[in-house]
């Protein structure tokens, strides 16, 4: 091969004779209590590095070959001698080493383990005030925890005596590992292929899943809500985990603790708990019985209150296997806020028809008018439930379409003032929803997914009408706006035509004669995000229906495509690059003729101009990006003025990209040359962006054709975007050449290029730039130089290069070795690798 690129370093050895060298003084680095300690984050890479070493190599002949690794962890015995930092990361260490029983038996025959992890060791010191300290200590215990000797050592040492006291750490992060922890332990213990296969009574498992288990039932029993808590959690992730036939045994002694919690005023720790029951639920053991869990389930449901009931509901319904009554009580639970609404706000007592005589009615009128706080948060959670229920397969059937319906559009209505309750409750349900932000955007949410389903005729008006209100409304915030946008086209998408209506059913074109000036007058808002709302609701409907007569229409006899050219000037690069893309999909459309008319055949070609001037001279990358986006689907969609002279609009188009400094402007180029470059040369049978030999000869390819195709300005900018500091950039350009250089193979002998001085020079330029020397241009070499080019370089080995991590380049265990000793100056500086 004559042209080779990024060559690539020869693999490390994991545990090599270099670092093996450097480890001593490392150790004694950090056992000095006088050496400023390397940062948490060498720490954890040479953590990290010596879990790849156990996992290779043995750990007891790593220990045995490096002493200085044993007695550091012998050194930190003494506390005052060391820093939390570095006792945090040898707790860790040990415990990485210990995982491989035979090392861990080495280890304990100096009781060093014992030392590090028992109840007379690490426990004393002032260190273990530190959380860090505590969070290695966790972790190095549970890496341990992987053989039978390690069982006994934890039942031995009091170390599962303190994990149960760290479950109540004030440190969040130390108590979900003690939790975590515990169930590791269990489940180890419980590994046992006797205890697997004949699933015995809790009196036979071994002694420390005993423990475990009479520790979570004392804090089931407990009084103390966390402790409650710490249980529950432990359990709720036990059932998750574990899916051996023992947690069938494990749910049958303590689930009546469980049912005894729905006993207490009020229920503890009922957001654990519903995560407990929906846990056993999914667990693959209890799906052919229910060993009580359905009745635990049922009460539940009616004992705790709405806003915690409405997650276990909610998971209930998506569980695939429950009973019908089960079913029926958790849909009437999450219909329960939205029943209660309705019923307050309506004009005529009882005509809600949402769960009418549904019981829990008065806990849920309580929770509403407790607080402005309580009322959103419980509203929002039953919509935002409801809305991740109705697309799914399992959701109840008959769906309550239009009591749903009538619902989100009386909150919408409580929330802008526009409702008139007759009840006392509708009236306060008014005071407090009024301006109420989250509880618009949650409820326009579901609007829009409501547009999904089928509804009644009768209702769509009112749809209409709140969304225009919403629309039109001064106080409606940019992020209520957006979600309106999205809610009005979800169902200008959805709604179905109507015979004898010229395209649209009756209630469309009158609601488009109100909505365009709504949208003008967004269009001209003093604030941007709302600008650019209108611009991207405005491009997805004339997307979807740029076709239709009534549409078409309406927009024609507006100003929205007037205001929209304006804002490729806004002074927020935002809303220009929305208005490049509503420009473009208007142009495609035919639907600038408020621009220009049949006298003003330049509109195209005035369009394509300022493009290419945004393109060149905005100052910001959105507006750019989107414009050669645009120029790209123009190209795959033959726009008129692009066919007109194709290779001349993209040699102008990459002539502009080639000198742009955003990286994503540069890849949108590359995808437009090779859009190029696949209509002249034919299209794969397959993705477009996969790599693979033609299939056959391309008879087509002559000279001639080859000379059109071998362009330098198209060249030239692939062969710059190979070395391009930007990965994607250069990604992009390997994907490009390879389709060349394969779509061009049945060429590659007619002709001989051995000496020839053309392709030495241009191999010459190509060597220049990737060493950073970009002056100089290619000029205009000969065809068949630039594909003898192409098939000199490894295109394969270099994609494959550059799809690795961006830590690829230098990350070696002997250079994080030398980082850290260079920096307390243990090592020349000129030895140091940093990287």
């Amino acid at each position: 091969m004559r042209f080779l690129m990024f060559p690539l370093q020869g693999p490390l050895r994991i545990m090599d004779p270099e670092c093996s060298h450097l480890l001593p003084a490392l150790c004694a680095v950090l056992a000095d209590p006088r050496q400023p300690v390397a940062d948490d984050t060498c720490l954890e890479k040479l953590l990290d590095w010596f879990k790849t070493v156990t996992e290779a190599e043995s750990s007891l002949l790593l220990l045995q070959e490096n002493p200085c690794l044993v007695e550091l962890l012998s050194h930190v015995l003494r506390p005052q001698d060391v820093s939390p930092r570095v006792l945090s990361f040898a707790l860790r260490l040990a415990g990485t080493f210990a995982a491989q029983e035979d090392c861990f038996q080495y280890l304990q025959q100096g009781e060093l383990l014992l030392g590090l992890f028992g109840e007379t060791g690490t426990l004393g010191w002032a260190a273990w005030n530190v959380p860090s300290v505590r969070s290695g200590w966790i972790q190095g215990l549970s890496a341990l925890a992987r053989h039978p000797s390690a069982l006994h050592f934890l039942a031995d040492s009091g170390a599962v005596d303190t994990v149960f006291s760290l479950q109540g750490d004030p440190s969040l992060f130390v108590a979900s590992a003690a939790s975590q922890l515990l169930v590791h332990i269990l489940a180890l213990s419980m590994r046992g292929e006797a205890v697997e296969r004949c699933s015995p009574q809790g009196s036979a498992w071994p002694a420390c899943a005993q423990k475990i288990v009479s520790h979570v039932e004392e804090s089931l029993r407990s009084t103390d809500t966390p402790q409650v808590t710490q249980a529950l959690n432990v359990l709720t992730t036990t059932f998750g985990r574990c899916h051996s036939p023992w947690t069938e045994v494990l749910w049958d002694q303590l689930s009546p603790l469980v049912a005894c919690l729905l006993e207490r005023d009020p229920v503890p720790a009922g957001h654990s708990l519903v995560d407990l029951l929906l846990s056993v639920a999914r667990s693959p053991v209890f799906s052919s019985t229910d060993c009580g869990l359905w009745e635990t389930v049922a009460q539940t449901l009616s004992r705790l209150s709405p806003t915690q009931a409405g997650p276990l509901a909610l998971g209930t319904l998506k569980l695939q296997h429950c009973p019908q009554a089960l079913r029926t009580q958790a849909f009437g639970v999450l219909l329960q806020p939205l029943a209660c609404v309705l019923k307050a706000a309506t004009q005529t007592p009882g005509s809600s028809g949402l769960l009418d005589g549904t019981v829990g009615g008065s806990l849920t009128v309580d929770a509403l008018l407790s607080s402005k706080s309580a009322c959103g948060g419980l509203l929002c959670q039953t919509l935002a439930h409801l809305e991740e229920l109705q697309p799914l397969p399992q959701r109840p059937s008959p769906w309550p379409q239009a009591p749903l319906l009538e619902a989100v559009v009386t909150i919408l209505r409580l929330c802008n003032g526009s409702a008139a309750p007759s009840s006392s409750v509708g009236g306060r349900l008014c005071g407090t929803l009024a301006g109420c932000l989250r509880v618009q955007r949650a409820a326009l949410d579901f609007l829009g997914t409501l547009s999904q389903g089928t509804s009644p005729q009768e209702l769509v008006p009112q749809v209409f009408a709140v969304l225009l209100e919403y629309l039109e409304s001064p106080d409606s915030s940019p992020t209520v706006l957006k979600k309106a946008f999205q809610a009005t086209l979800g169902w200008l998408l959805s709604s179905p035509k109507t015979p004898g209506c010229s395209d649209f059913g009756p209630h469309i074109p009158l609601f488009l004669g109100e909505l365009f000036p709504v949208l003008q007058k967004r269009l001209c808002s003093p604030c941007w995000e709302v600008r650019d709302s209108a611009l991207e609701f405005f491009t997805n409907l004339s997307r979807h229906w740029g076709g239709q007569a009534d549409f078409r229409k309406a927009l024609l006899s507006s100003e929205a495509p007037t205001l929209t050219q304006q804002l490729l000037r806004d002074p927020e690069s935002y809303v220009r690059a929305s208005a490049v893309s509503a420009m473009a999909q208007l142009s495609s459309q035919g639907l600038q003729a408020t621009l220009a008319s049949p006298e003003h055949p330049e509109t195209e070609q005035g369009l394509l101009k300022e493009f290419l001037h945004i393109l060149s001279a905005d100052s910001e990358g959105f507006p750019r990006r989107a414009v050669v986006q645009v120029f790209t689907q123009w190209l795959r969609d033959g726009y008129a003025e692009v066919a007109r002279d194709t290779e001349q609009f993209v040699a102008t188009v990459l002539q502009v990209v080639s000198q742009d400094l955003d990286w994503e402007v540069r890849v949108q180029g590359l995808e437009l040359a090779q859009v190029f470059l696949a209509q002249k040369l034919g299209q794969p049978a397959h993705c477009p962006y996969a790599v693979g030999l033609p299939e056959g000869p391309s008879p087509g390819l002559r000279p001639e054709v080859l000379r059109n195709l071998c362009q330098p300005w198209l060249l030239e900018f692939a062969f710059r975007a190979l070395f391009d500091c930007d990965r994607p950039v250069a990604q992009k350009a390997c994907d490009l050449l390879l389709f060349l250089r394969d779509k061009t193979a049945p060429c590659a002998g007619m002709q001989e290029t051995g000496d020839n001085p053309c392709l030495d020079s241009v191999e010459a330029i190509l060597q220049r730039w990737q060493a950073g020397e970009q002056g100089q241009s290619l000029g205009d070499p000969e065809p068949e130089a630039m594909l003898a080019v192409l098939r000199s370089i490894d295109l394969e080995g270099l994609q494959g290069r550059l799809a690795e991590s961006s830590d690829h380049v230098e990350k070696s265990p002997q250079s994080l070795l030398q980082d850290m000793l260079a920096t307390v100056g243990v090592l020349e500086e000129n030895e140091a690798d940093c990287y």
